[in-house]
């Protein structure tokens, strides 16, 4: 939708240009693609006074980060994030990725872009599953941030309001991110917040092979952990139905079958929080406080045996 424009524009201003463009979907992450566009890159004979201009949602985003940092050991790239999820999220904070068959995410570098550019006119072609799936990452951040942002998802009742809203949900949950990854930018502490609701977010979008988008995933992590937190009493009574109320009204899910299944607890294992045998879980006390939870993670995959629902 975008690219033949952007081109125009970049040739007009005198930059020599070429589009490589990927399948759409988490499997572009892959070995295979990384090396077939790093190959195109070196044909086209790319030097380091070039650069990446990562045009598109977050798979494109982590490809094209992770490209930039390894072809002749780094260029430049501008990330301009289309998906809301992208704008939100990956489009920020320098993670660049692609997947293994163990798990998701767990080949990448941290490699900051030169700019982001965010444009929430392109919110006008996503689709409205996509436009609630980076709702579902909206919700995490306000979840943790609470105060006027907690305040503001509350008056979105259905998706066009996702798009009527955008600037200020996209400004606050970058602000959010960007204050965090400032002061932890490669993630050995305070930058896990930002995994809230991944753990087992992450978990399920693996076992479910496809069949969920990043952000769904994360809203029935988010939900999950939340329940069984405040079923414990370390979060707040009613936390969980107030995340609840503001995933459900944008149709996002709250359970999802390969819950508590042996594919779920796999890719479990895989989490990149998982140090010395330990895993910490990301929660809220309550709306605006966010927390740690470090436990074994043999007692953590006993926890969720025991408490996560089974698939009837």
């Amino acid at each position: 939708l975008y690219a033949a424009k952007l081109k125009q524009q970049l040739v007009v201003a005198g930059y020599p240009t070429k589009v490589l463009t990927v399948a759409a979907g988490e499997k572009s992450k892959s070995w295979d693609q990384l090396e077939q566009l790093i190959d195109q890159l070196a044909a086209a004979h790319f030097s380091r006074a070039d650069g990446i201009i990562a045009l598109g949602g977050g798979v494109v985003g982590d490809l094209a980060g992770l490209v930039a940092s390894l072809y002749l050991r780094g260029i430049a790239v501008i990330q301009m994030p289309t998906s809301l999820l992208a704008q939100v999220d990956s489009s920020v904070g320098g993670k660049t990725a692609i997947d293994l068959p163990a798990g998701k995410n767990l080949v990448g570098t941290f490699y900051q872009p030169d700019l982001v550019l965010i444009d929430p006119t392109t919110l006008q072609t996503l689709p409205d599953r996509l436009v609630a799936e980076g709702y579902g990452e909206i919700v995490k951040c306000a979840a943790m941030v609470g105060g006027t942002f907690w305040q503001l998802t509350g008056q979105i009742k259905k998706i066009a309001d996702i798009r009527h809203f955008a600037v200020q949900l996209i400004s606050d949950s970058v602000s959010f991110k960007a204050d965090v990854v400032t002061h932890d930018e490669t993630e050995t502490h305070q930058r896990q917040l930002l995994n809230f609701g991944h753990t087992l977010g992450h978990a399920v979008e693996k076992a479910a092979a496809g069949r969920l988008f990043h952000g769904e995933a994360v809203a029935v992590g988010m939900y999950q952990l939340c329940r069984l937190f405040e079923q414990q009493k370390l979060t707040a009574p009613g936390t969980t139905k107030q995340i609840a109320a503001r995933l459900l009204v944008v149709g996002l899910p709250l359970a999802d079958p390969t819950l508590n299944t042996p594919a779920f607890f796999a890719a479990l294992q895989h989490d990149k929080k998982i140090r010395y045998g330990q895993l910490t879980l990301i929660y809220v006390k309550k709306i605006g406080q966010p927390d740690f939870y470090p436990r074994p993670l043999t007692e953590v995959i006993d926890f969720l045996q025991k408490n996560l629902p089974t698939k009837n």
